[in-house]
């Protein structure tokens, strides 16, 4: 028996990036930040999501940079040869499956103010 199941609640790193295909598949890919449980470690771990379908069109609707959310999906990587020096290369992916919103509108607002005010050192 095999298992491969990947659950993680963290927020958005960017807004989703969505492309809609002729055949009328919607895909939608970002970036999730997850803290770790350590108290040594204050750099997120980032994670590669690619969600399809209807979950993708929640995802595009609702998730903002700085979103609260979970998802639970499997690992999968994908391949690719570099243009400039043949080499194979890969990532890792989490292929979504389920997408909950876990945290309000207020909530990603405040987020988002938060960052960019570090963002800018200007307050």
């Amino acid at each position: 028996m095999s298992l491969n199941v990947v659950t993680l609640v963290g927020r958005a790193g960017q807004n989703p990036d969505v492309k809609y295909f002729e055949s009328g598949s919607v895909k939608c890919s970002f970036t999730l930040a997850v803290n770790r449980l350590s108290r040594n470690s204050d750099e997120p771990d980032w994670f590669n999501l690619e969600i399809w379908g209807k979950t993708a069109e929640v995802a595009a609707n609702y998730v903002r940079k700085g979103s609260l959310i979970g998802v639970t999906g499997s690992l999968k990587f994908d391949y690719w040869q570099d243009r400039t020096t043949g080499v194979q290369r890969s990532k890792p992916v989490i292929a979504v499956d389920r997408l909950d919103l876990l945290g309000s509108r207020q909530d990603t607002e405040q987020h988002q103010n938060t960052h960019s005010r570090d963002d800018d050192g200007e307050f």
